[in-house]
């Protein structure tokens, strides 16, 4: 019998609530030990605790004090850092199944999550694994098994070659017989890691080169294989739950086209792209492969998507997918408690005429990166401030930390997916820029200035986009927010009010005997405001916790609550409302402000400081043409350069993995080498020096 569907999802504060709870009757597991960290293992802790299930954490020596080992009734320690000796460390998990007496394992996403092996373990010590068996694992695992099992099910397939590709040069013959641009990726990968994109015989060697690379550091496998490249397609997904009874469902579609280096930045659910017969043709198919390797558990079976909706199998996921909250938004079902009755062998609860489209929802993957370089190199750092959108309906963040939690160069550099939910695509999105810029993250560098140029581009809110959305819109690389005068004004206003609302509050201070900048009783001033390299005249009045504020000649009212102690800033900015955020501020009037979600140094002087500071020498900048510098954390994989060594232009002169991707650092210009200052295997920070260039 299957259970009556209703419609409906909010979330608030992380507590979500779907349209089906868990029966009372139904009897599945005592204890989960759950195989990952970080906001996933959160979230499946967070489902059975809704389930009245006990559970247990892993981690890693660094990880001891980590969210999710809080949330959880026990916690076991699986070994140092280092993910091959911790996280990816069967024998240890292992033994922490058995001395906790767990009954079963979820797996996550990433790590073990699609290994035949630690599937076929836990079976042999009569424990389930949450997810698939393990001829489906490894029937999908392989990129080249599972083209071909996707053929033989009638599933669309990109051409390309059926076999592993074994070198370099066969690499180059197979492009040029399938026909550039072609696609280089993993056997056995997913993530993004392992891939590379090649429009001639150089980028094909290359390639090869890099992707194996990765994929031995990732996955342990360095087989490649090579496809045909669909140049400018949607990367659409179908969410797919079956049982152990031959029961399977599509749950509709995800659009994760917004990527960089192949990995996915927003998604959301449903496409604005795919009509009812294009979305039912891809759900039938997905439903289809499914069948075709007897697959119970939650799946992803993902679809690259031409501009005529022509739709090809790219490559199925045999765990629960990072943008699953999507799919839960506008079905109401929660898919992890799903994916643990099906565990136990209980069968679907829904039919497919039962699986809705309720509303709009999207995910933004925050990550701790620096956006503006190559749209996300990862950073490293403590939180030493954290708080996540406060008092918003229909906003949901999942993640796996606080305030004070250290994101290190051994784990995936994502703080959260923040995800909002609305009856239109509309709602959706503004609630979407409404949770970005409460979001207070302080101490690493973060992605939130891209996640909102993105959701406010005209391009993504008419639905125009595509896996090349991020160099179209940005061929030259993301360079922040480029503020409209009108913008300027406001964001110089803000600072100026800011700005008189401190030295007014330093008056009021009881016994400071700090002289202000300001005379007390004032309530008119005539200040300098530097933006980049331009002053401008700033004129304020104020009419109790208003300001007027003239900014070369135009006039711009500021309203707000003045809380100097809180990091956000609710202001009423010529009637619109604005989140700000102050970064920071300091005795020489520098103030930096986060304005529609991209940081700007804003310097407030009075006219004559401003006058004084004309006379001060500036730093002379380092010419960053002879000096190389690492871009980002990591390890040093190789340095393919000497002392002496004459380098052209555009030049390898190392390599440098962060968080198993790796980069490519090269000559700004032709040079002699001058210094080497890493060699292969040693761990550097962002900006270290690297090589130094005569």
């Amino acid at each position: 019998m299957h259970a009556p569907f209703q419609s409906g999802y909010c979330a608030l504060h992380s507590k979500a609530q779907y349209s089906t709870a868990p029966s009372p009757d139904e009897k599945t597991f005592d204890k989960i030990l759950i195989a990952n960290r970080g906001e996933i293992a959160c979230r499946v802790i967070r489902t059975c605790k809704k389930m009245g299930i006990r559970t247990v954490a892993v981690h890693s020596d660094v990880d001891s004090n980590a969210v999710h080992v809080k949330m959880a009734d026990e916690a076991a320690c699986v070994g140092p850092a280092p993910a091959n000796r911790s996280y990816l460390n069967m024998d240890a998990i292992l033994h922490a199944v058995r001395h906790t007496k767990s009954q079963a394992v979820h797996p996550g996403y990433g790590f073990l999550s699609e290994n035949k092996e630690f599937a076929k373990r836990l079976a042999k010590e009569s424990v389930a694994f949450i997810g698939p068996d393990t001829h489906a694992i490894q029937a999908m695992g392989d990129k080249i098994e599972s083209k071909l099992i996707a053929k033989a099910a009638k599933v669309n397939t990109i051409p390309g070659f059926d076999g592993v590709v074994k070198n370099p040069e066969e690499a180059v013959k197979m492009a040029q017989n399938i026909g550039y641009p072609v696609m280089i990726k993993a056997s056995a990968g997913g993530g993004g890691k392992g891939m590379r994109v090649a429009w001639n015989d150089e980028e094909a060697r290359e390639g090869f080169r890099f992707s194996s690379q990765e994929a031995s550091s990732s996955f342990g496998d360095d087989r490649l294989l090579i496809e045909k490249y669909i140049d400018n397609p949607r990367h659409i997904e179908i969410q797919v739950l079956a049982d152990k009874h031959g029961n399977a469902l599509w749950l509709n579609e995800r659009e994760c086209s917004i990527q960089r280096r192949n990995q996915k930045v927003v998604e959301e659910a449903p496409s604005t792209f795919l009509d009812s017969v294009t979305r039912r043709a891809m759900g039938e198919q997905a439903v289809q492969l499914a069948k075709a390797v007897q697959y119970s558990s939650a799946g992803t079976v993902e679809f690259l998507v031409d501009s005529a909706k022509n739709f090809y199998f790219l490559e199925m996921n045999t765990r629960l997918q990072v943008e699953h909250p999507i799919t839960e938004c506008i079905t109401g079902l929660d898919l992890v408690e799903q994916m643990i009755r099906v565990a136990k062998g209980y069968q679907l609860q829904h039919k497919q005429e039962d699986i809705p489209i309720n509303g709009w929802a999207f995910e933004s993957r925050v990550y701790a990166e620096d956006p503006y370089k190559s749209f996300g190199l990862p950073s490293i750092g403590r939180l030493s401030q954290y708080q996540e959108p406060p008092s918003l309906n229909n906003v949901r963040v999942d993640s796996g930390i606080q305030e004070g939690s250290d994101i290190s160069i051994y784990y995936d550099p994502m703080i959260s997916k923040l995800i909002t939910y609305g009856a239109t695509r509309a709602e959706a999105l503004a609630k979407m820029e409404d949770a970005l810029d409460s979001y207070v993250i302080r101490g690493v560098t973060h992605n939130i200035p891209l996640l909102r140029e993105i959701i406010t581009h005209p391009r993504f809110i008419s639905g125009d986009i595509s896996t090349n959305f991020l160099p179209e819109i940005y061929p030259d690389g993301f360079k922040g927010h480029q503020l409209q005068v009108e913008q300027q004004r406001e964001l110089l206003a803000s600072a100026a009010a800011l700005y008189i609302t401190a030295q007014l509050c330093s008056q009021n201070v009881r016994g400071n005997s700090r002289v202000s900048s300001i005379p007390a009783e004032c309530h008119c001033w005539e200040l300098c405001a530097q933006l980049g390299e331009r002053w401008h005249e700033v004129k304020v009045n104020t009419f109790g916790d208003i300001y007027m504020v003239e900014v070369d000649g135009e006039q711009v009212e500021v309203d707000g609550r003045w809380n100097l102690a809180s990091p956000l800033l609710p202001l009423t900015i010529n009637s619109k409302h604005r989140m700000l955020q102050c970064l920071s501020r300091d005795a020489s009037g520098l103030i930096v402000l986060q304005y529609l979600g991209t940081s700007y140094k804003v310097r407030i002087l009075s006219k004559l400081a401003a006058e004084l500071n004309s006379y001060m020498p500036e730093k002379v900048p380092e010419d960053a043409s002879s000096i190389l510098r690492s871009p980002m954390p990591g390890t040093v994989v190789a340095v393919t350069v000497r002392p002496g060594d004459k380098v052209a232009e555009g030049q390898e002169i190392c390599v440098i993995e962060a968080m198993k991707m790796q980069n490519s650092i090269t000559a700004a210009k032709q040079a002699k080498v001058k210094r080497v200052h890493c060699k292969p295997g040693e761990t550097v920070g962002e900006g270290d020096l690297l090589v130094e260039l005569e």
